[in-house]
């Protein structure tokens, strides 16, 4: 899958931008703030839907504007995908697939897969554990639809549980039913991620070997309660407190994946570098993982994957990137000097872009 043509309209600090890029390696450079991650996000939004710093949809519109316009023309294995998205303040947000509007926005996801890697992922290490369950549940969802009704599923039960809490209900039959619903998808939720994680796993020690030239072993232990519970049992019994914090205490909702180096939680050992090179080996897995899943081999995006780090690690992640091994990159930084040294490594054409205060030069 290849993204040919991307056009922009009113999106963050881009007024308006028609960009055709190369099939393999696209590199933007500017200083701080001239709008090269609003770039890769324009992209991320047209395979998730949303953006990938969580913001409101109102807020991704120009200021000034009152409307925010993307489309994505895609090579999609021979056959062509035109992705539109409209963005209207107060409005629900329009997508559509070849000029067909989307019921529901589940239904697209998957068709484009993507894997980012940002300043911003280090969150996966340093914060909750919500992070780190979006983060496994995006990689599934990209490739296997019913784990994502699943989800979907589990959630609106999760959500009616925690109202009729709040609501200090009363009827125990309506309970079980919401439990159940919960402990059946939930089953299918458990399971799904702990296929991932012992996939993923081997996948991620590679790369993590493979940049730091390292014997240290990367370690993910996906914790749950269904482990060792089942999961209408646990809700049962929990009910009374329930009833008393006002929400659901057990659950899948409640899970959570321990990232360690060597046996320690990166959390408490990790230095800024080390937390960096972490992730990108992470997300680098995360890419192997879904090029032999997904349906399509995903489009990598790479903002500003190289401060922090020294130059030995820097050397070996442009080796990486640079190899047969991806299909179509876009990578940002503020130091040309790192994109020239991917561009003078690779034999494959490629395409070099300037930004500045959200205009994008092709040079």
């Amino acid at each position: 899958m290849i993204l040919s043509k991307l056009s922009i309209l009113n999106f963050k600090n881009i007024p308006q931008a028609e960009v055709v890029f190369s099939v393999n390696m696209n590199c933007f450079f500017g200083n701080n703030g001239m709008g090269k991650t609003n770039l890769l996000d324009a992209i991320y939004y047209l395979s998730f839907c949303k953006s990938h710093v969580n913001t409101n949809d109102a807020r991704l519109i120009r200021n000034g504007e009152e409307l925010c316009v993307l489309q994505g023309v895609y090579d999609y294995d021979g056959r062509e995908e035109d992705i539109f998205c409209a963005i209207r303040p107060g409005q629900r947000k329009q997508f559509k697939r070849n000029k067909k509007e989307y019921e529901r926005l589940s239904e697209h996801i998957g068709l484009l897969p993507l894997v980012m890697v940002s300043p911003n992922d280090t969150d996966l290490i340093r914060g909750g554990s919500d992070e780190r369950r979006r983060f496994i549940d995006m990689i599934i969802s990209q490739h296997d639809k019913q784990y994502l009704n699943s989800l979907i599923q589990y959630n609106k039960a999760l959500t009616q549980r925690n109202i009729m809490l709040r609501d200090r209900c009363g009827d125990t039959s309506l309970f079980d039913v919401f439990e159940m619903q919960m402990a059946t998808y939930g089953k299918q939720i458990y399971e799904k991620r702990t296929e991932l994680i012992d996939s993923l796993l081997p996948l991620f020690d590679e790369y993590y070997s493979l940049i730091c030239d390292s014997s240290e072993a990367v370690g993910l232990r996906y914790t749950s309660q269904l482990a060792k519970d089942d999961l209408a049992s646990a809700l049962r019994r929990s009910r009374e407190k329930d009833f008393i914090i006002g929400y659901t205490s057990a659950g899948v909702h409640k899970d959570d994946i321990e990232m360690t180096l060597d046996g320690q939680l990166m959390r408490r050992i990790g230095s800024q570098g080390q937390n960096k090179t972490y992730i990108i080996a992470l997300k680098l897995a995360q890419f192997s993982y879904m090029s032999q899943n997904a349906a399509s081999k995903p489009i990598l995006l790479l903002d500003d994957i190289f401060d922090k780090l020294d130059a030995n690690r820097v050397e070996k992640i442009i080796g990486l990137v640079s190899g047969d091994r991806f299909g179509q990159i876009f990578c940002t930084d503020t130091n040309r000097k790192y994109l020239d040294q991917i561009l003078e490594s690779i034999e494959q054409d490629y395409s070099l872009f300037k930004v500045e205060q959200g205009n994008i030069e092709h040079l």
